[in-house]
């Protein structure tokens, strides 16, 4: 497929780049790849004027997203009738330091998607939803786990929304000085960020003989985050 003809979310004032559009990317495979290697986002929205942004935990079903809450949350309150928001995902790769400071940054990889959040009301698809809630991390962990009681899925609300619009905007420059400014006796660097697996820490209150499940394997200590989370999505979704 060329890349004239890859799937590309609409482009209007709401998520066209303006500031250094060349940055700007439009198709689904990078809109995706960026979001199914993260975990956390920032939710957008307003309610009775009052701008709120929350961050939670998210995945994603083809050009849907889905996030949750409690079932008394002011936010998810609001969105009963369907309310316009704004999710957000970034993964800081760097901090740059350049020769001025205007010219210090960051090197990034972000997100924006638009579109009308609204509570999951039909029993079936909250039900599956709370299954990916878990599975879209951790592939299959559901199925092994206590079941949810009544009160505790009462207790949840699950918010979905299609995806409307949306741009992802990368920086991989790392130093990008004026020329005249590369031979000053000034110091520059790029100090890479990464988000590593730390070592496991079990439970202390694991029954004696409770073993990590081999399921876990892709989460271990020294890995990237971003690596895990987009092997464990292709693993629950890819088939």
């Amino acid at each position: 497929m060329s890349a004239t003809d890859r799937p590309t979310y609409p482009v209007d004032k709401r998520n066209r780049v303006k500031r250094r559009h060349e940055r700007g990317f439009y198709d689904h495979d990078t809109v995706h790849r960026l979001l199914d290697a993260a975990a956390l986002c920032h939710v957008s929205y307003v309610v009775d004027g009052q701008p709120y942004c929350t961050p939670t935990l998210f995945w994603r079903e083809g050009t849907r997203l889905y996030w949750h809450g409690s079932s008394a949350s002011r936010m998810l309150r609001s969105l009963k009738a369907g309310q316009p928001a704004c999710l957000t995902v970034t993964h800081l790769d760097s901090l740059v330091l350049a020769r001025c400071g205007f010219n210090h940054s960051a090197d990034y990889r972000s997100v924006m998607a638009f579109g009308h959040a609204c509570l999951v009301s039909d029993p079936e698809e909250k039900r599956q939803a709370l299954v990916m809630m878990v599975d879209r991390f951790f592939p299959a962990r559901t199925a092994e786990l206590r079941a949810s009681t009544a009160q505790e899925i009462k207790a949840t609300s699950v918010v979905t929304m299609e995806i409307e619009r949306a741009s992802a905007k990368i920086r991989a420059k790392g130093v990008a000085d004026e020329d005249g400014d590369y031979a000053l006796p000034i110091y520059a660097e790029r100090l890479p960020i990464r988000t590593v697996i730390g070592e496991p820490e079990p439970c202390s209150r694991l029954p004696a003989g409770v073993e990590r499940p081999s399921g876990l394997a892709g989460y271990r200590a020294g890995r990237r985050l971003e690596e895990a989370l987009s092997e464990a999505y292709a693993r629950t979704y890819v088939r």
